[in-house]
């Protein structure tokens, strides 16, 4: 046997024989030094110290047979119960392994360089092999967050979600308590997904990313009710055009606000009807809000758009004491002429002229616009069939018999 393997020989027996009073050493410097050690329960804490008591023994291994050093350091944090690596971070992760190391060179100060050389290359792989463990573990955990993302964002738009979403989007990080709105887009060739978190941070508000083929669906959440806010909110329109940037060329549309993220789905329905007619509004901006296409939304067959310009137009005007719906009725199919509706009425045309300042300042929209008028006709013509009903009888057209002539 050669002088160096003897030399070896010794060193190892000595490693071996001092491994107990180095894991004593080791428990006793992290219950003085680590403070979030001796607060641990005593059942992780043991878990800790079996961790560095592995780390010792495997150094002894690792000192025989240094070709070892990858499987030999990954074997360390093996031993680890998976919930200790949820518990314990990484940064007390590397504490642990400085104590570790600050042990073994006070025990091998006076040893052979060739320890204290083993000690150095030795913590430099566990380090290595503590970085990819966690490394592996955040990797983990970021694709079951965005397989729950998925589920979630799906689940809302299909509005097929039960008492379980709001702990779901909890544990995605959402601290959203306040109002709603989902923004649908196309999907841009690279998605930059924490552009659009940071987008959505810099204005207090939360953010569910779902793709869904060529569609990109941002749920976006306020963190506080409006009501609650000390300083005027953000609107969910100033935030979807910071947000536009994001997204693919063409359609993009906003949904209606709503009040929590267990309502969201009716925004989503708004926001996806509104998505699929978006092209047959030839002036639409980008973003357009879903509630400035209720006419094509309701022509295409959207219920949402149908319900929503019976009630915020036809009932408010039919349940009004004046005569606002039959002036609307007279007004629009003139043409939106003055001269003629008060023909009709056989009223003056300033009469004409307040009854449409009142049915603007009682339902919002003004009459006397191209786009607002398209959105009030198609308004009344839905408030009417939903009144005449399915099973009212039918005018019967008057047959006229002809006379016969008198000889």
């Amino acid at each position: 046997m050669s002088e160096a393997s003897s030399d070896k020989t010794r060193t190892l027996a000595w490693l071996k024989s001092i491994t107990g009073d180095l894991s004593t050493t080791v428990l006793k410097r992290m219950e003085e030094q680590l403070p979030w050690f001796s607060q641990m329960p005593p059942g992780r804490r043991s878990a800790v110290g079996l961790v560095a008591q592995s780390g010792i023994t495997a150094f002894v291994a690792w000192f025989e047979n240094p070709e070892a050093a990858p499987w030999i350091a990954k074997d360390v944090f093996d031993t680890a119960p998976r919930e200790l690596l949820r518990s314990v971070s990484l940064q007390q992760t590397l504490q642990l392994i400085r104590v570790v190391v600050d042990v073994f060179e006070e025990r091998t100060k006076a040893a052979t360089p060739m320890i204290r050389e083993g000690v150095l290359r030795y913590s430099r792989d566990i380090a290595f092999a503590a970085a990819d463990v966690y490394a592996r573990a955040a990797e983990q955990r970021g694709l079951w967050d965005a397989r729950l993302e998925a589920l979630v964002v799906d689940s809302i738009l299909t509005g097929e979600h039960d008492t379980e979403l709001p702990s779901r989007v909890a544990a995605l990080g959402w601290h959203g308590h306040g109002e709603v709105s989902v923004l649908v887009g196309t999907t841009p060739p690279v998605l930059e997904v924490d552009s659009l978190r940071r987008t959505a941070r810099h204005n207090r508000a939360d953010l569910l990313v779902g793709v869904q083929g060529n569609r990109l669906v941002l749920v976006i959440g306020r963190a506080k009710p409006a009501a609650d806010l000390e300083e005027e909110p953000v609107s969910f329109l100033e935030i979807a055009k910071q947000l536009e940037p994001g997204f693919g060329e063409g359609r993009l549309v906003l949904g209606p606000e709503v009040p929590n993220v267990v309502t969201a789905s009716r925004s989503a329905r708004a926001a996806l009807a509104g998505f699929s007619i978006v092209g047959a509004y030839r002036r639409a901006e980008r973003p357009v809000l879903a509630d400035d296409l209720l006419p094509e939304r309701a022509l295409a067959g959207d219920p949402l758009a149908r319900q929503a310009l019976v009630q915020r137009v036809y009932r408010p005007l039919a349940d009004h004491q004046s005569d606002l719906l039959n002036t609307l009725w007279c007004y629009l199919d003139n043409g939106r002429s003055l001269e003629a509706t008060a023909r009709e009425l056989f009223v003056h045309p300033n009469t004409v002229r307040y009854r449409l300042k009142r049915i603007s300042e009682v339902i919002g929209w003004d009459a006397t616009g191209a786009r607002e008028a398209l959105i009030l006709q198609s308004a009344l013509i839905l408030g009417r069939i939903a009144d005449s009903g399915p099973n009212e009888p039918r005018p019967t057209a008057q047959v006229r018999t002809p006379r016969r002539r008198s000889r």
